[in-house]
C-alpha cells in the first residue's frame, strides 16, 4: 500500500480531520500527484500523519502551502495526544519528509498547540492568527457581538438585494476577479482551478453558494463560498463588485453565512480564515471574531533559499 493510499485509509477513520487536509480536497488544490504524506502506524494501523504540498523551482524542491489550502501540519488520532506520544511520532514524521529539500513552510491547523520537536530539529515558528465566531452562543448574542456599523450595514443591505444560491460560480469568480482588479492584481487561481475545487467541495456535501443580487435589476452586488468540515465552517471565497460596494452586500453576506453555519449546519465554530493584514483584521474584530492562534513552521537548507528569506517582505 503507498503512503498516499495508507493516508486516504487514516482519513475515513479521522471524523476530526480538517476540510484542507482531505485527501480529495488535497487532489483538488494539489493535482493529482503534487502531494504526499509521513505516516506513522501503530500495529499496523495508521495513527497520525502530515500532509506535504512538493512544489519545484529550477533545481529546487521546496513543500509550500497550495492556493486555498489554509491549514497543514500533523494529525494524531485522538486517543494518540498524549505529550509524550506526540513528541515521538512528531519526530517519526519530520524523519519521513523529503529529501533534499531546499526548504519547508507549513501552516499548522489551531488545534496543534505542540511544536517542540521541530523546534528540536532546526524548524522556527511564527505565531499567526485567524478569526472565528463561536456558535455555540446564541443567536441574539452574536448579533450583539457585531459593530454597531457592522449591523447597520446588514439592514441597509438587506433591504436593497437579496441572498440566494442561485447563480452560477462562474458569477463569483467574475467578482472575484474584480475585487482583484481594484487592487490591480491579478486573481491567484484561474475559473478552471475554482471549478474543480468546487466539484470536489459539492461531490462531498461541503459547500453553499451566497450571492446578494439587487432586487430591482438582479445586478449582483457580492458573493461568497462556504465551506465546511466537522467541526468548522470557513468562509473560504469571496468577491465583490467595485462599484456597488456601498450597498452593504459583502457584510450581509458574511452575516447570512454565519446565521447557515450555526442553523443549518448546526457546526460550533465559523472561521473568516482571517489575515495578518491590518484593514482586513479590524473587519473580522468588527463581526466579533477572536483571534485563534496558529503556527506558521518553516525551515531553510538550501543557502539561497536562507539569503531570499531575509530579504522576503513579510506575509
Amino acid at each position: 500500500m503507498t503512503a498516499g493510499e495508507t493516508y486516504r485509509l487514516l482519513a475515513a477513520q479521522a471524523p476530526e480531520l480538517p476540510l484542507f487536509m482531505q485527501p480529495w480536497y488535497l487532489d483538488a488544490v494539489c493535482g493529482e500527484g503534487a502531494w504526499g504524506a509521513a505516516i506513522v502506524q501503530r500495529d499496523g494501523r495508521p495513527v497520525a500523519a502530515m500532509p506535504w504540498f512538493l512544489k519545484k523551482k529550477g533545481i529546487w524542491k521546496y513543500v509550500a502551502m497550495p492556493v486555498l489550502g489554509k491549514f497543514h501540519g500533523p494529525y494524531l488520532l485522538p486517543e494518540y495526544r498524549r505529550l509524550d506520544e506526540e513528541h515521538r511520532i512528531y519526530a517519526e514524521l519530520i524523519e519521513q519528509l523529503p529529501r533534499n529539500l531546499a526548504a519547508f513552510s507549513q501552516d499548522f491547523h489551531y488545534t496543534v498547540t505542540n511544536w517542540l520537536p521541530f523546534y528540536w530539529r532546526g524548524f522556527r515558528q511564527t505565531t499567526r492568527y485567524s478569526y472565528v465566531v463561536d456558535l455555540n452562543r446564541a443567536e441574539d448574542d452574536i448579533w450583539r457581538g457585531i459593530d454597531k456599523s457592522y449591523r447597520q450595514k446588514i439592514t441597509k443591505a438587506g433591504a436593497l438585494v437579496t441572498v440566494t444560491e442561485e447563480r452560477p460560480l462562474t458569477e463569483l469568480y467574475r467578482l472575484l476577479e474584480k475585487s482583484f482588479d481594484r487592487q490591480d492584481l491579478s486573481a491567484p487561481y484561474s475559473l478552471d482551478f475554482l471549478q474543480g475545487l468546487y466539484g470536489a467541495l459539492s461531490a462531498h456535501q461541503a459547500c453553499r453558494l451566497f450571492f446578494a443580487a439587487d432586487q430591482g435589476n438582479g445586478a449582483l452586488h457580492s458573493a461568497a463560498l462556504l465551506a465546511w468540515d466537522a467541526q468548522s465552517a470557513y468562509y473560504l471565497i469571496s468577491g465583490d463588485d467595485p462599484a456597488l460596494r456601498a450597498s452593504g452586500a459583502a457584510v450581509l453576506l458574511k452575516w447570512e453565512a454565519i446565521l447557515y453555519a450555526k442553523n443549518a449546519l448546526h457546526l460550533p465554530v465559523f472561521d473568516f480564515e482571517g489575515s495578518m493584514i491590518q484593514a482586513l483584521e479590524r473587519g473580522r474584530r468588527d463581526f466579533g471574531a477572536q483571534q485563534r492562534p496558529y503556527f506558521r513552521v518553516e525551515k531553510e537548507w538550501s543557502w539561497v533559499w536562507k539569503w531570499k528569506r531575509l530579504f522576503k517582505s513579510p506575509r
